[in-house]
């Protein structure tokens, strides 16, 4: 038995395999399994078809069309534009007791929301209650949400009322102030309905979780300091007209010895202080849930109440006054078609609009996958839509789906859109009889609800977890925060859609790319910064590049890896043996290439042969197979240099390969 010890070169030279001799004995060509396929070419049309059909049907709606009769489809096609006729089929009692309960807590609740909502838009209460009466009929017939509630939110209301005010005084101009309200409702449905028409909704997915996140928090930053105002009872004419923090705090302080109400104050601390422990006991135990959302209507009724019997209003206490009996009158000839208020109500409208859709999209999302079934976005865009150009016509204001308001219908165990056919019915009554009851009702009582409302928009978690999981996300989600507190609305909308920008321009310009190595004991290879075990192979230097080659990357992606290429040859300088002979560029993450990527190869090319390294290319996609054949560059770099694997690969190009012992 021979003795086990290091091999001596004679015994090394019968281990190893040259590699290159076995190329030319096997006319030109490195043993490997299989060859990269070329993919068969597809005509103009069909790849022109694929292409629109992935970008704008990736749903596949028309499906349950297929194999259908004539008379089938229209039935499919009038369900598919009023779902309510489809679900409506299986409607039966038990579904329709857990939607009236869950209708009439999110009455109780939207209510005295509505009232408060109205201030942040600048608008007559009777114009809140109106938008929770008709879109939410709307969207029931044509919305698939089974648990959205429909209505003005807090933060479109901030950002309609800051937008309008900006154009038109409230105070002076009332009427026109109005109109322009209307307008802006009637451009924003227009807006949510093309998108969904137009198949175009990916387009809201460009405002980042990130910065929905910061411009929320900043929102109700933004929000509960407007409330100081209506909690502090400091008088209107008093108080800055402006959202920034700054100036909404030199406001209250510069007035406090003068314009404070002390028993204003009492009455919003109390109530403010009894909510928020409402909200504490829906929030431990899952069952009272019923307790936070029927809270702010107990306040309104007690507060309005004792407001009544002491007459505190007389004492400096400011009370809502009158709201408007009745349901909503027409406001079709109230809408700006012509003159100089169109085109700021066009834009007015495609901005608030927009975030309604944004919000409303993601509270649909949520609910959708915590009870398992499917939400077709595009719908939801053209229910919106719908709801609000019929809203503008009808004196409401935009509309859309509320986080709170949703949450408390999920909790309450509502089933369907009949929820929101219930809690409109609710509306319909308050608008017909109950409305004057809320003469008395204090301005102090529904700033804290607010307050209480837009306190859980502030969402320190999810920020915490996206400084962990990405900082440029950070920076995007900190960005729209200070930009709301600190400017405004429109200017944190701004940065957070700058921001959401620029993060996929750098993705898009600057890709990652990677040196990889080889794990031992096996033939895969890795991000040697990930896996700092894996071995580079001698006289060989592997890149991957991590992104589609287009335009917009290629001549970076081509001086990213002479660089690697430049690095790697200093550290092996005046070491014969490890000199670099071959770049091997793994492939597999390129989905897609164009003309200035393969004019970026070409050039790669040309300055590796002058430094005599090979170029080799390992598992490129279908697309840029086909590219890279139609350009003839895989002629240019000889078709034996273009492999399946990258193991494929470092077997042609290593020299020598010894056996593992």
């Amino acid at each position: 038995m021979s003795s086990i010890g290091p091999p001596d070169d004679e015994n090394l030279e019968t281990k190893e395999v040259d590699l290159r001799s076995m190329s030319s004995s096997s006319h030109g060509q490195a043993p490997q399994a299989h060859k990269v396929a070329i993919p068969p070419r597809q005509n103009l049309f069909k790849e022109f078809k694929y292409t629109v059909k992935e970008t704008f049907f990736s749903d596949d709606p028309l499906r349950p069309f297929k194999d259908q009769t004539n008379s089938r489809k229209l039935i499919l096609g009038i369900e598919a534009i009023f779902p309510i006729l489809n679900w409506g089929r299986n409607y039966n009692l038990k579904k329709f007791r857990g939607d009236i309960i869950s209708g009439l807590t999110i009455a109780s609740l939207c209510i005295p929301q509505d009232i408060g909502y109205a201030k942040l838009a600048h608008l007559p209460a009777q114009n809140a209650l109106y938008s929770s009466f008709v879109p939410p009929l709307i969207y029931a017939v044509m919305g698939s949400s089974r648990d959205i509630a429909i209505g003005p939110v807090a933060v479109v209301s901030l950002l309609l009322g800051t937008l309008l005010s900006n154009e038109i005084s409230p105070d002076t101009h009332a009427e026109e102030y109005l109109r322009l309200a209307f307008t802006a409702t009637f451009f924003a449905g227009i807006t949510q309905a093309t998108l969904g028409i137009f198949r175009l909704g990916f387009l809201i997915d460009f405002l980042s979780h990130a910065a929905i996140v910061g411009f929320m928090g900043g929102a109700a930053i933004t929000i509960s300091l407007q409330q100081l105002k209506g909690f502090l009872g400091i008088e209107t004419k008093k108080f800055t007209t402006k959202t920034d923090i700054v100036s909404v705090l030199h406001s209250v302080f510069s007035t406090a010895h003068h314009g404070w109400n002390w028993q204003t104050i009492v009455i919003g601390a109390s109530f403010l202080g009894f909510l928020l422990f409402a909200k504490y006991i829906g929030k431990k135990n899952k069952r009272f849930f019923w307790v936070p959302a029927i809270a702010p209507l107990i306040s309104v009724i007690l507060s309005t109440f004792f407001v009544f019997i002491t007459r505190a209003d007389k004492q400096g206490v400011q009370i809502v006054k009158k709201i408007e009996k009745g349901i909503n009158p027409s406001s079709v000839k109230d809408i700006y078609f012509s003159g100089e208020y169109l085109g700021k109500g066009f834009k007015i409208g495609i901005v608030s609009g927009m975030i309604a859709l944004t919000e409303a999209s993601a509270i649909g999302r949520t609910f959708a996958s915590m009870k398992d079934y499917q939400l077709d976005g595009n719908k939801e865009m053209v229910a919106l839509g719908a709801m609000n150009i019929v809203g503008s016509m009808t004196s409401c204001y935009v509309a859309t789906g509320s986080f709170s308001r949703s949450a408390v219908n999920y909790m309450a165990g509502c089933q369907t859109a009949v929820s929101n056919i219930v809690m409109s019915a609710i509306v319909f009554l308050t608008l017909e009889f109950i409305t004057p009851l809320f003469k008395y009702t204090p301005n102090a009582i529904l700033s804290a609800i607010i307050i209480s409302a837009v306190v859980g928009l502030v969402d320190y978690e999810a920020a915490i977890l996206i400084w962990k999981i990405d900082k440029i996300d950070f920076v995007a989600c900190m960005g729209a925060f200070f930009g709301v507190v600190f400017a405004s609305v429109e200017i944190g909308l701004l940065i957070a859609v700058s921001i959401s920008f620029a993060k996929i321009l750098l993705q898009v310009t600057r890709p990652r790319t990677a040196i990889l190595g080889r794990i031992p004991r096996a033939t895969v290879y890795r991000n040697i910064q990930q896996y700092p075990e894996a071995s580079k192979v001698p006289g060989v230097l592997i890149v991957r590049v991590d992104s589609a080659i287009y335009f917009s990357n290629s001549n970076y992606v081509k001086e990213r890896i002479l660089r690697w290429l430049m690095d790697e040859e200093e550290q092996v300088k005046g070491d014969y043996h490890t000199k670099i002979q071959f770049l091997i560029v793994e492939m597999s993450p390129v989905t897609d290439i164009d003309t200035s990527g393969i004019q970026a190869l070409e050039e790669l090319h040309k300055s590796l042969e002058k430094k005599r390294v090979e170029l080799v290319l390992a598992n490129p996609g279908p697309a840029v197979t086909d590219k890279l054949y139609a350009s003839k560059f895989a002629n240019k770099i000889g078709e034996d240099n273009i492999f399946l694997t990258v193991a494929d690969a470092v077997a042609y190009c290593s020299p020598k390969v010894v056996e593992d012992p």
